[in-house]
C-alpha cells in the first residue's frame, strides 16, 4: 500500500485543515497517511529566522490574514473552524499527548480529538484538558500518563523533528510521497496528481526517514 508521510502541527491551522482531507485521501486512492506530530515552532526555528516570531510579521504571516485564510477553507471544506486559543502548556506536549497515546493504538484518534478541541470546540489547551484525553480516548490514564513522562516519548518527538528536517521540510502539514515534498493544505491537489501516478518533480534533498 502507498504510504504518504504527514508531518503536522496540533496548534497549525493549516494542519487541522488538511487532515479533515486525510479520509477522504485514504478511500480514494487507497493509501495510507502515517501520522507524525510535531511542535513545528522548534522544526521552523531551525531556519534560523521564524517569521512566526516577529512582532512585525505581514503578508501570509499576518494574524488577521491567517484567519480570514483559514476560515475560508473551512468554508471550502464544510468543516468548523474557531481561531486557536494559546497553549498553556509547553508547546511539545500536545504532540509528546498524541506520542503518548500510541503506545495505545491512539496516536491518529489523539490528534483528531486535539484538533477538534482546538479548531471546533475553542478549548484552551492546559495541563486538565491533557489529563482528560485518555477518558476522552478510552486510554487506560495511568498508562497514559506513565507514557506521556518517559523519556523515550520525548525522544521520539525529537526523532521526528530531526526527521523531518533532514527531509527539507521546513513547516507543517508537510507531506512525502514517493520522493516527492508538498507543504501546506494549499498543496494537497498536488499530492493529489502524485497519487494518480501524474509525473511531478522530485524533491532534491534526501526524502527518506532514517532509520
Amino acid at each position: 500500500m502507498t504510504v504518504v508521510d504527514f508531518y503536522l502541527g496540533l496548534g497549525s491551522r493549516y494542519s487541522y485543515l488538511a487532515a479533515s482531507q486525510v479520509d477522504r485521501l485514504e478511500a480514494q486512492y487507497g493509501c495510507r497517511f502515517a501520522w507524525k506530530p510535531i511542535a513545528s515552532g522548534a522544526l521552523i526555528d531551525r531556519r534560523g529566522d521564524n517569521p512566526f516570531r516577529r512582532q512585525d510579521g505581514g503578508g501570509q504571516y499576518d494574524p488577521a490574514y491567517r484567519e480570514y485564510d483559514a476560515k475560508a477553507w473551512a468554508a471550502h471544506y464544510g468543516i468548523p473552524f474557531r481561531e486557536p486559543a494559546p497553549f498553556e502548556v509547553e508547546a511539545s506536549v500536545p504532540a509528546l499527548a498524541c506520542l503518548a497515546a500510541e503506545r495505545q493504538g491512539a496516536l491518529v484518534a489523539c490528534c483528531r480529538a486535539l484538533f477538534a478541541m482546538i479548531f471546533a470546540e475553542g478549548a484552551t489547551i492546559d495541563a486538565t484538558v491533557i489529563e482528560g484525553l485518555p477518558l476522552r480516548l478510552g486510554l487506560d490514564p495511568a498508562a497514559f500518563r506513565r507514557d506521556l513522562g518517559l523519556p523515550e516519548t520525548r525522544a521520539r518527538h525529537a526523532a521526528l523533528i530531526d526527521e523531518a528536517a533532514g527531509r527539507g521540510a521546513f513547516g507543517v502539514p508537510t507531506f512525502f510521497l514517493d520522493g516527492r515534498m508538498f507543504w501546506g493544505n494549499d498543496r494537497l491537489p498536488l499530492l493529489e496528481s502524485a497519487l494518480r501516478a501524474v509525473e511531478l518533480p522530485r524533491w532534491p534533498r534526501r526524502t527518506e526517514p532514517r532509520a
